[in-house]
């Protein structure tokens, strides 16, 4: 999601925040319980609107990174906790690490942000090329919640592997369930709406049709989900992968699932990454992608009709272009 929906990530406290001086919000205060440790500062950080979001000091002296959300559903955070655990069961990609996660907190180790520089950028295109290599059991998340920012995917009942059945899975469970929540919301123009069914419908014939637009079959593979730019925390320190890790960019606020790896890389290039040409030149070294430029339309209109969904404005016809530029 882009920084106006994004579940709260993590950044810099914001300027002039200032430590709560009645006592921390309820969530934030729940948060030490969850570290048995006591919150004695919490200051805003930016970075998200459907989360409020805290550097949280604690009274041994360290630091974390909090995010909380009254009306949260109730499996909301823990869902968030999985797919950081589902990113790190690969060892491929580097996540903040989980502290606790309630009904309406969810408590992260505090990474200090850096400079996104060509190091940092070209790391990350050789984890997500790794990560891409990563098999996932089906495609979605069977049994297990998953969001994109505050809204809820769907998987199928029975898990689907075969790599042909890709096409329809992400009709079924991706492209329409938000496209029919954009139309009740009046959020999409008819003739948007309609370049979208089209493409649907192109995608759910399968074989050599459903191939010309999506391309060759891919098994399922981990992917974060909704990696636009706001997702890649630069952090600081050096780059060079020992000991903790600092100076790696981690991954934060994943819906991380079984998918199709160009649905990454096209998120990257919807909202514009730092250092974009260098990751995905370093990715391609160790993960090539033939004619993966053609289908980056497919793979970012499941965003671009989430913020329709969200946002309204521009985002419906923006939908209905990339429908069109995915079925040219």
């Amino acid at each position: 999601m882009s920084a106006h929906s994004g579940p709260g990530r993590h950044g810099r406290p914001a300027p002039g925040g200032q430590p709560a001086q009645d006592g921390p919000p309820g969530p934030v205060a729940r948060a030490g319980a969850l570290l048995a440790r006591a919150v004695v500062s919490a200051t805003p950080v930016g970075g998200g609107s459907i989360c409020d979001a805290y550097h949280v000091g604690l009274d041994d002296g360290s630091a974390a990174f909090v995010k909380t959300l009254d009306s949260a559903p109730s499996d909301f955070f823990a869902a968030e906790a999985a797919g950081l655990a589902r990113l790190r069961e690969t060892g491929a990609v580097a996540v903040p690490e989980v502290y606790g996660a309630g009904r309406d907190v969810l408590v992260l180790e505090w990474v200090e942000p850096g400079v996104p520089d060509a190091a940092q950028a070209e790391r990350l295109g050789r984890d997500l090329a790794a990560l891409h290599a990563s098999p996932a059991p089906s495609y979605g998340t069977p049994g297990e919640p998953c969001y994109l920012g505050p809204l809820p995917l769907t998987s199928p009942a029975e898990p689907v592997t075969d790599p042909a059945a890709w096409p329809v899975f992400h009709v079924e469970h991706r492209l329409l369930p938000l496209l029919r929540a954009a139309v009740d919301s009046s959020r999409i123009a008819a003739p948007d709406a309609r370049a979208v069914e089209t493409l649907c419908a192109r995608l759910a014939e399968g074989g050599a049709a459903a191939e010309a637009v999506a391309g060759p079959q891919q098994p399922p593979a981990v992917i974060h989900g909704d990696l636009w730019s706001g997702n890649v925390h630069w952090a600081a320190g050096d780059t060079s992968g020992t000991g903790s890790g600092a100076g790696r960019a981690r991954l934060i606020d994943p819906a991380a699932q079984g998918g199709h790896p160009e649905t990454d890389l096209a998120l990257l290039d919807l909202f514009g990454t730092p250092q974009l040409p260098r990751l995905l030149a370093a990715y391609e070294e160790v993960r090539p992608v033939p004619g993966r430029a053609a289908r980056v339309p497919l793979h970012q209109l499941q965003h671009l009709l989430a913020h329709a969904v969200l946002f309204g404005g521009g985002y419906g016809a923006q939908s209905g272009a990339a429908a069109r530029a995915a079925l040219a």
